[in-house]
């Protein structure tokens, strides 16, 4: 424990940190909006078993690094294209995020029909909802430890940083998936979001590179616009 004497390993750790939450709000968007389709009585629990099996999913990734690093090694090679394990994961992850944001928005617009809600509510069970949560776990923890490997030598900073983002997101993920599903704009922006998100892995997957502070930066542009909405609209009818 030496390492935390150190005021790199401070700053490291720090660093770290913030930017696993922010490389973790897709991943809490997401569990907000799979855990809105439950009863309201398993939500809470869905949310939390969720981020702590992202927490569990991360820290096994980090110590079997030398297992990632060879998911990155091609196993298909056509003309210049190389295709990897990697490559695969964040294919099939995008494609599921893109038909599970497209089918949510679907439902947005055309809504259900009595029947139809209800057969929905019988299927969202929380082992499905928390199997859905991990899926997408395992394909958000590749930017989070490739992220982490990048910027630490160190594998206990690395812990310490995935574990601090997790919890810290886990004590606001109730506010945060309140106000996504109580906003109905709000909710949308959130789903064409994650649609954006779901693109951005597919690309990633083709060796694409898309900054992903462009759309951060659009998502909080959005933000920003929609809580002037709704301002205006609470002058309105005040």
């Amino acid at each position: 424990m030496e390492i935390f004497l150190q005021s790199e390993a401070w700053i490291s750790l720090l660093t770290l940190t913030f930017l696993e939450i922010v490389l973790g709000i897709d991943n809490i968007i997401f569990i907000s909006i799979v855990a809105d389709k439950l009863p309201k009585e398993h939500q809470s629990k869905a949310r939390t078993i969720g981020l702590l099996l992202a927490i569990v999913i991360r820290v096994a990734l980090l110590f079997g690094i030398s297992w990632i690093i060879q998911l990155t090694e091609p196993i298909l090679t056509i003309q210049d294209f190389e295709l990897s394990v990697r490559d695969l994961i964040l294919v099939v992850g995008g494609l599921f995020l893109l038909a599970k944001s497209t089918s949510e928005i679907h439902q947005k617009i055309e809504g259900d029909s009595v029947e139809e809600s209800a057969s929905k509510t019988a299927m969202n069970s929380v082992s499905r909802a928390i199997m859905q949560i991990v899926l997408l776990d395992v394909v958000f923890s590749f930017d989070s430890i490739l992220t982490a490997v990048g910027l630490s030598d160190e594998i206990i900073i690395m812990v310490c940083a995935v574990v601090i983002s997790l919890l810290v997101m886990l004590l606001f993920a109730k506010k945060i998936s309140d106000f996504v599903n109580e906003n109905p704009t709000v909710k949308m922006l959130a789903l064409a979001f994650l649609l954006m998100i779901g693109t951005l892995l597919i690309l990633d997957g083709a060796h694409v590179h898309v900054p992903k502070g462009y759309i951060y930066f659009s998502l909080a542009f959005s933000l920003m616009v929609e809580f002037l909405n709704q301002k205006m609209r609470k002058k309105k009818t005040a």
